[in-house]
């Protein structure tokens, strides 16, 4: 139950030519405390609900435990959600041994455009596709619970 990634910008749209998957996700926050966040999501209509921790020091690893739940029940609880919902298109990159997931993200947060790469441990070592920007792990303001109180487009 422990998530260790790392986040990236992505410079531009050429990771599209690599994509094999596509998924349209709408996400709350039932508590966008950085300690605890819960998150409620509909991922191309299947229900989730997570709870993450907060993250260690250098922001790659943290708590998560996530569940599968009925899409309605997953409607009802976005409902309840704080702030706004969170509407992205992800696309799943396999490069080299691991699978970047691009999170682009619209409505208030048109333009922004991060790559996360899950890994088994901190120090492991990963292909960086050309199309891989900055790295912004542990920075909060690119944390999804920062997002949707914050929108990309407030930030300049």
């Amino acid at each position: 139950m422990t998530e260790i990634e790392r986040k990236f910008l992505v410079k531009d749209n050429s990771f599209l030519k690599q994509a094999n998957q596509k998924l349209h996700i709408a996400q709350g926050y039932l508590n966008s405390d950085p300690n605890r966040t819960v998150r409620v999501r509909i991922k191309n209509a299947i229900g989730y609900i997570t709870i993450k921790g907060k993250s260690n020091q250098s922001g790659t690893t943290r708590f998560e435990w996530e569940k599968q739940i009925p899409l309605e029940e997953a409607k009802a609880l976005l409902s309840l959600c704080e702030d706004f919902i969170i509407d992205k298109t992800r696309y799943e990159v396999i490069c080299g041994n691991h699978t970047y997931e691009v999170d682009v993200f619209h409505q208030d947060n048109e333009g922004l455009i991060i790559a996360e790469i899950e890994l088994s441990c901190e120090m492991e070592e990963f292909k960086r596709p050309e199309w891989l920007g900055e790295q912004v792990t542990g920075k909060k303001q690119y944390y999804n619970s920062y997002i949707s109180k914050h929108p990309y487009s407030t930030w300049k």
